[in-house]
Order: structure tokens, then C-alpha cells, then sequence
């Protein structure tokens, strides 16, 4: 029996468990979009943006249990979604972007023309340096074969995006789905550690004095929260996390000390400075978190690192031992070999971590006059759902979250690493509460970043997501402002001088949300306590301080012990139990301050 091939993709997306697909309408994906049109099985989200579409799709993987599927024509279409793509490979997130091309007579292959169709563009070639893979589909008896290879590939190993590009007359030719050729995966790698490197590992984690487990995004992408868990109880060693490792480890759990890196607390920093064993889980040692001086980082600790990745294990930092494997096994085989921990011999230097964190506490609120961010945020966390999704735009008051929020264990916090785009929270919110829709999901963003992506409101609207929108205000893209004071002289150019924004409640009240402004904060739980009974959207504007600093805050050059505001010499000395480097000792900055 014949079918049309974009009904067959349809189907294929169905019978792989999605729901949904994120879109923005257009001539090259009609026939995608027909093949959609009636269906109660599975919808097409019609976003008004495909940039938007494409974090939707990210916020759908991330929150859910399978990849995001986002589809746009060909031409500028397709290149709207590049900037999510992009994250979803840089942040190793499974999803599927399929792409409206030209007929095949109109595409220019080999010859050395710009253009022959109609909005004609090489996608594929394109997106090549940000993608697993990228396949335009010429024949149509091939497309199974394509669907369950990118499928696959994004799903394996380390997860990330797959594109298909694929023409219009692929999309309505009929195919016989009985005579198409399947994808015949090969078997990946299997964890096979020798005795020899388990006990090396093993020896050296039961060995140390002062061990520390760093756990990044790769917990999560493993699906290894249960076995980080085990392990935790099983020695109870202290846990830090990257920003993308946040929601890792519940915080309220006895081990957890804090975020590390340029803006993570001075405890957590402290921490992995003093280290002399760092079980690295599923983190690429980025700059911020090692500093720009890779060699200064946890300088005294042996550090076991362990990844899926082959090329990022030794990229930044010179690993004691490593093992390439998927998370999840490599927790299971180190619980059943590590059952006999003595927890005593790191009695003492958990007592250190418990004086760092008395010594340095936060958040702590540092102005009368305005609201301060990191004891806001502190304060709602405290009131958020059990099981709440919190999606966080980039900018200030994402270190800010990072710093203060305390992430419960059915919580989720999901925000962008390696791409780190504003603007991509209110979509990702979209994705996420599709894929979770009976969960109330919370978006963190900033005036700034808010405006990237505000059309949005409009999908939120139409569907009537329980997503709840708070916005920091300072009235300007704080971030680049903060860089630009400490680096240029206090010159805002584009940060202050050219920056406006409108009237954000009379915005968000014409696409008929609620609203709420707050600027004192007496006004703030009041202002909570209704944000969160509301069982639709709503929008929350609370207005910060325009010279707002996240502190502590790593300087360049600097290690990460010894973050801004610089403590006295003789303070930081007596936190220290590994040599200060000399440069530190002698250091002109921390005279003149």
C-alpha cells in the first residue's frame, strides 16, 4: 500500500513518542504541515519565530524523556534555526530539525551558481560544523533509512542535533513503507574496565582526605541522578556542580556545597581549590569553571575524569585517571566496588567546607535601597512547586539563579551553556511544559533577553501554558554592563547609551496575561504568593537596581580560589590548604584594594 512520504514522517515522529512539533509555517514544509493537519495524536506548536521553534525543541528533549523535533522552510527559514541548533549541540541535546528544501530540479548541487529555486539554500553544508549529522534526501525510498539513522545518532553516544533536509518533491512522492530499507545500527562501545583502573580509581577515591565530586550536565543526559544518589550516600563526599550540573544533586541533600567557577559561590570555589581528589562526572572543565589558567585549577588534586566524550577528556585539564564511558555505567560499577568507604577520614575536612560556607554565606542582602537579586531569588525558590521546571535566560540573572536558587530533587533547572543565548528561556518554557504539561513551569529572564524572543507570549496565550514569567529588571543588558565597568572605563555604550525598552506590563497585558509590578520589598511575597496560585500564564516585573554586580565573580587571570571582591591576604591564606601561587602572594591588584 502506497502512503505519502510526509505522511510517513509523521507517523514515524508518532510511533518514536512525540507529541509535538514546533514550527513556523512556510512554502517548503506544506506538504509536512498537510500531513500534521487533523491529527490528535500528535500537533503541530505553531511558534511565531523559528529561532523560537528551535528552543522549543530543546526545552521539549530537556524536560522530557525523548528528543525535540522543531521544522521550518527552506531558505531563511532554515537559517532562523540555526542559533538553536547550535545549542542543542554545544549543550549535547538530542533533537530532530527537519527542513523545507527546493524541488531537486531546482537545486543548484555542483553547479557554480548562487541560486537556481526559489529560496534555495544549502542547509546542510550550513549547519555541518554544529550537528551529529546532516543528510538532503534525494531519493525517497532512502527516507526510513534516514529517520531511524538521525534518530539513533542523536539518541547515542553523546546526544546532539541531527538535521534532514528535505526537497518538495521527496515530501509528496508515494512510497511503499513495506519495501523501504531500515537503518541497521552497529553496536556501540561497551564499558569494559580492567581490574587495574578500577582499582586505581577505586584506590584513589577511598585514599584522599579532601575528595570532591564535580558533576556537570552529563548526570542529567545520563539519566545517573539514581546512581550520583547511591554513591553520595554510600561515602557521603561533598558534591559542587557546574551551571549546567544544577539540578544534578538535590541541594538540600547533606552533601551538596554549592556552583563552581567565574560566578560560582566563593564556598563551592574554595572547595575544589582545596581538593586533593576530584571525581569529575560528565564535564568538560570549561573556562568557567577552571579560570583562564586551566594549570592553576584544584592544582593539588589528583582529578578523575570521567565523560562519553573521548576528545573532551585531557582537552583542558590534565586528568590523574579517565575513563570513557557513559556516566550512568561507570556509577554503577564504582558503587558495587566502593561499598566499604570509611566516611571518618573526611570528617574534618567537611568540617572545613561547613566554616567556608558559615564564612561566606549567601545569598546575603547587600542594598536598602533596591531589591537584591540573589535574596529574591533565594526567597521564590523557597515557594516554588516540588516538581516545578525552571527555565533561566542568560545574562545576570542567570548567575545570580545559579548562585541562589535551591533546586529540590524532582525539580528541574534547565538553562543554555555552551551558546548561551538570550532570549531563549520563554521558548524553552514553551517545549518544556508541552513535554510536561502537567507541571507548572517557572522562567527566569531578564529586560533584555526578554525582548529577544517576546512574541512568544503569543503561543503561551493561544495555548494557555502554565508558564509563569518573572522578569528582572535593571534596565539594560546588565551582564556586558558589569564587563564594561570593571574593563572600559564605565563607557556603556549599546548597554545603557542606545538601549530602551517599552512598558513591559502594558506589552504582556495586550496578549491578555496577568501582571504584576513589584519595586519594594515588602511587596514581594504578596506578589509571590498570587504569581504562584495562578493555575494559567502570568507575568511578573520586578524592578532591581541598574548597578547591580554578580559577586563573587572570577577576574581573568586569576584562580578560582580567589574571586572578587579579593579577600585580605591573610583571609584567603588561612582558607587555603594547598600553597597560594605566587603571583597571588605578590599581587600589586589586592595592595591597591
Amino acid at each position: 500500500m502506497s502512503v505519502k512520504l510526509s505522511d510517513y514522517v509523521i507517523d514515524f515522529l508518532r510511533k518514536e513518542g512525540i507529541g509535538c512539533v514546533f514550527e513556523v509555517c512556510g512554502g517548503s514544509i506544506t506538504h509536512l504541515l498537510d500531513s500534521l493537519y487533523g491529527r490528535k495524536d500528535i500537533r503541530a506548536i505553531s511558534m511565531h519565530h523559528e529561532q523560537a521553534a528551535a528552543f522549543a525543541a530543546e526545552g521539549y528533549a530537556r524536560a522530557g524523556e525523548n528528543f525535540g523535533v522543531a521544522m521550518a522552510t527552506s531558505g531563511p527559514g532554515a537559517t532562523n534555526l540555526i542559533t538553536g541548533i547550535g545549542s542543542a549541540f554545544f549543550d549535547s541535546i538530542p533533537c530532530l530539525f527537519l527542513t523545507g528544501q527546493v524541488n531537486t530540479y531546482e537545486f543548484k548541487f555542483d553547479r557554480p551558481v548562487r541560486q537556481v529555486g526559489f529560496q534555495e539554500t544549502d542547509i546542510v553544508n550550513i549547519v555541518k560544523p554544529i550537528v551529529k549529522e546532516a543528510h538532503l534526501v534525494t531519493e525517497p525510498d532512502k527516507i526510513r533509512y534516514f529517520l531511524e539513522r538521525s534518530v539513533h545518532v542523536a539518541r547515542s553516544g553523546r546526544p546532539g542535533p541531527v538535521l534532514l533536509d528535505i526537497p518538495m518533491n521527496i515530501q509528496r512522492a508515494m512510497i511503499n513503507p513495506k519495501k523501504l530499507k531500515p537503518f541497521s545500527p552497529k553496536p556501540g562501545p561497551v564499558l569494559s574496565l580492567d581490574k587495574t583502573s578500577i582499582q586505581k580509581i577505586v584506590k584513589a577515591v577511598s585514599s584522599s582526605e579532601r575528595p570532591v565530586i564535580l558533576v556537570g550536565g552529563g548526570i542529567r543526559l545520563a539519566k545517573a541522578e539514581g546512581e550520583l544518589l547511591k554513591f553520595l550516600e554510600q561515602t557521603g563526599m561533598p558534591v559542587v556542580c557546574s551551571l549546567m550540573g544544577l539540578d544534578a544533586c538535590p541541594h538540600e541533600h547533606p552533601s551538596f556545597v554549592g556552583m563552581i567557577g567565574t560566578y560560582g559561590n566563593r564556598y563551592a570555589n574554595l572547595t575544589v581549590a582545596n581538593a586533593d581528589m576530584i571525581l569529575a562526572l560528565g564535564t568538560r572543565f570549561d573556562t568557567r569553571q577552571t579560570g583562564t589558567r586551566p594549570y592553576t585549577f584544584a592544582r593539588g588534586a589528583r582529578i578523575i575524569h570521567v565523560d562519553i566524550d573521548p576528545h573532551e577528556i585531557g582537552n583542558k585539564v590534565k586528568p590523574y585517571a579517565s575513563v570513557c564511558a557513559d556516566i550512568k555505567s561507570f556509577l554503577d560499577i564504582l558503587n558495587k566496588d566502593i561499598k566499604h568507604y570509611d566516611r571518618s577520614g573526611i570528617s574534618d575536612w567537611k568540617k572545613t567546607i561547613r566554616l567556608y560556607k558559615t564564612k561566606y554565606p549567601m545569598p546575603v542582602r547587600s542594598s536598602k535601597k533596591h531589591i537584591d537579586p540573589n535574596v529574591l531569588l533565594s526567597r521564590l525558590s523557597d515557594l516554588l512547586p516540588e516538581d516545578a521546571i525552571i527555565c533561566v535566560d542568560v545574562g545576570q540573572h542567570q548567575m545570580w539563579s545559579g548562585q541562589s536558587l535551591k533546586i529540590k530533587r524532582h525539580q528541574r533547572f534547565i538553562t543554555e551553556g555552551g551558546m548561551a543565548s538570550m532570549g531563549s528561556s520563554l521558548s524553552m518554557a514553551i517545549g518544556a511544559s508541552f513535554a510536561k504539561p502537567e507541571k507548572d513551569v517557572i522562567v527566569i529572564s531578564g529586560d533584555g533577553g526578554f525582548q529577544v524572543n517576546i512574541q512568544e507570549l503569543q503561543t503561551i496565550r493561544h495555548h494557555n501554558l502554565p508558564i509563569k514569567i518573572v522578569l528582572l529588571n535593571n534596565n539594560g543588558y546588565g551582564m556586558i554592563r558589569q564587563f564594561q565597568k570593571q574593563y572600559f572605563g564605565g563607557r556603556f555604550q549599546s548597554t545603557v547609551i542606545g538601549y530602551s525598552q517599552p512598558n513591559f506590563g502594558s506589552v504582556v497585558a495586550s496578549y491578555k496575561l496577568p501582571v504584576i509590578k513589584v519595586s519594594r520589598y515588602n511587596e514581594l511575597d504578596k506578589a509571590f504568593k498570587r504569581f504562584l496560585r495562578e493555575r494559567g500564564p502570568i507575568f511578573l516585573e520586578i524592578k532591581i537596581g541598574e548597578d547591580g554586580l554578580v559577586l563573587p565573580k572570577l577576574s581573568v587571570n586569576r584562580p578560582v580560589e580567589d574571586q572578587d571582591p579579593l579577600l585580605p591576604l591573610d583571609e584567603l591564606k588561612s582558607n587555603m590548604l594547598v600553597d597560594l601561587l605566587p603571583e597571588t602572594i605578590d599581587d600589586k591588584i589586592r595592595k591597591k584594594t
